[in-house]
């Protein structure tokens, strides 16, 4: 079985639609699965009418696969516990981040008293780990590609804040100045590899952020 290619079709952009996965390009501002409420149940999930294997943050864009039948979806969700899948993402993040590469290795765990936040914490965070490089250097802010290892909640927007670079437009761990620097949240997730649950073949998918 072939994957079948579409071109994208209205808010969602189709990369994959065949018997057994979904691969859409979702856009920020819209759910991943369904929120508590009847206004957040507008979400992904629900318009595709497919089984969730991972998410993305409502304010990130980019790459999602979706399981069809309940075999896709235990075989996608094997490769993200064995973390075999290759995630990418790119984010603009505030100031000039002097290093060309590295890494942020921080235990996470949610801050209940002010969830969703999640916090850095050596006693009870699981281990969180995110490599980086710079992709290009503007005047008061940088482009960066990022690599999660491990996929916490904010993985991401927490250990770029840690960093001392938080992203702009984060609306959760950025300051107000860097919050009001961009309209959205700028990062997304801009590659996805995996193994096909059926096929076997390998899976690149890329769409280049919108930013």
């Amino acid at each position: 079985m072939s994957p079948v290619y579409r071109p994208p079709t209205g808010p969602l952009q189709f990369l994959i639609h065949d018997t057994e996965i979904i691969v859409v390009v979702k856009p920020s501002g819209l759910l991943s699965v369904p929120g508590r409420g009847a206004e957040k149940a507008d979400c992904v999930a629900a318009r595709l009418g497919a089984l969730t294997v991972h998410r993305l943050d409502m304010e990130t864009s980019g790459v999602m696969v979706l399981a069809r039948t309940s075999e896709a979806q235990s075989a996608l969700s094997r490769q993200f516990e064995a973390r075999t899948v290759e995630k990418a993402y790119e984010a603009v993040v505030a100031g000039r981040v002097l290093a060309d590469a590295g890494e942020v290795d921080l235990p996470l765990i949610t801050d209940w008293p002010n969830r969703p936040r999640q916090k850095v914490c050596f006693e009870t965070g699981k281990p969180s780990l995110t490599r980086w490089r710079v992709v290009r250097r503007g005047d008061a802010s940088t482009r960066m590609a990022l690599m999660p290892v491990t996929g916490r909640s904010h993985q991401l927007r927490v250990h770029m804040a840690e960093l001392g670079h938080p992203i702009l437009g984060d609306s959760l761990y950025a300051p107000p100045d860097v919050k009001a620097a961009a309209p959205r949240l700028l990062l997304h997730a801009e590659t996805l590899a995996f193994e096909h649950p059926s096929t076997h073949q390998r899976m690149h998918l890329w769409a280049p952020a919108p930013f």
